[in-house]
């Protein structure tokens, strides 16, 4: 395993180079500069500026500084808030959209897991098809949809919760639910079809066969395997919730890091978009990793392989 996680890591550095290098030039093909704004800027000042970032370099050069720069886990200074690093502003707002994916991710797994094994429980029944009715709806609704919703039915409405903000733990509520409820429901029709699945086995049988209540054999001996491929799941979901952080902290005006990548690419603060691209990138790898750790855990084969 330890050999395993070796080759992952080493994997990830090369796969955070190309997408270091893909960025870098990519970003540089989007006409306009970061001091292009709406008021002219003289041409002296907008030499000066460029000379003082380094801008006036070509494009290669500018390329190898920022590579120097980031093997010594510099990201290099904001081109839009001045006396400000890259890094002082993903660190200011870093922790707000991990908590949020946390919160997220908690609603997804548990309220997933939670509707998968009571609608495996009893299949084809009123509560089975009422229980995969919901989650379909819930896939079909994306996060831009629900978010809308739940403001206008809990915050206005009902005003039992706040428009926007991330100042009360009652924010945190809408937000969470809109961001974790859309995987729940793949969570929960992968929980159901594995539950169903593995229900026929021979290990099933013989539980069954040796009296144990029906309740053990189903969610003690079922379950764990039931769960290999919501396990699987949770490497591309947790990547989706990074991702779709952007849009329900845009919904909520959460001053997440999510806004700061939306408002970083309008102005063209090309060192900040390149922080948070850099930033979600080893988020995902490394979730994906925990995904793949976790699956070895529950699988004693995958562990062995």
């Amino acid at each position: 395993m330890f050999n395993y996680v070796l080759k992952r890591l080493a994997e990830a550095i090369v796969v955070i180079f190309i997408i270091v290098a893909v960025n870098f030039f990519l970003i540089r093909l989007v006409p306009g500069g970061p001091f292009d704004a709406e008021k002219e800027v003289p041409e002296t000042v907008k030499a000066a500026l460029d000379q003082a970032y380094g801008l006036d370099k070509p494009v290669y050069v500018q390329f190898f500084r920022y590579l120097g720069g980031l093997l010594q886990g510099d990201l290099g200074p904001s081109y839009k808030y001045p006396g400000w690093s890259v890094n002082e502003l993903i660190a200011d707002k870093l922790p707000i959209s991990l908590e949020l994916g946390f919160y997220s991710l908690t609603i997804a797994i548990g309220v997933g897991i939670v509707i998968g094994t009571l609608a495996a429980a009893k299949p084809h029944s009123g509560r089975d098809y009422s229980l995969m009715t919901l989650a379909m709806i819930g896939i079909c609704l994306p996060t831009f949809v629900i978010g809308p919703i739940l403001l206008l039915i809990f915050a206005i409405d009902l005003p039992w919760a706040n428009v926007s903000g991330w100042n009360l733990p009652r924010d945190r509520v809408l937000p969470s639910l809109t961001l974790g409820l859309f995987y729940a429901a793949y969570i929960a029709r992968l929980t159901r079809g594995s539950l169903l699945e593995v229900r026929n086995q021979d290990y099933m049988r013989t539980a069954r066969a040796k009296g144990l209540p029906a309740w053990r054999v189903h969610f003690v001996h079922g379950l764990r395997n039931g769960l290999l491929p919501v396990a699987a799941y949770l490497g591309p979901a947790t990547a989706g919730l990074i991702s779709g952080s952007f849009v329900v902290e845009t919904i909520f005006h959460i001053p997440g890091l999510g806004r700061y990548f939306v408002s970083s690419v309008i102005n063209r603060d090309h060192l900040l978009v390149m922080g948070t691209i850099i930033i979600y990138a080893t988020l995902i790898i490394v979730l994906n990793l925990v995904s793949d750790l976790v699956q070895a855990r529950l699988d004693p084969r995958r562990r062995l392989e």
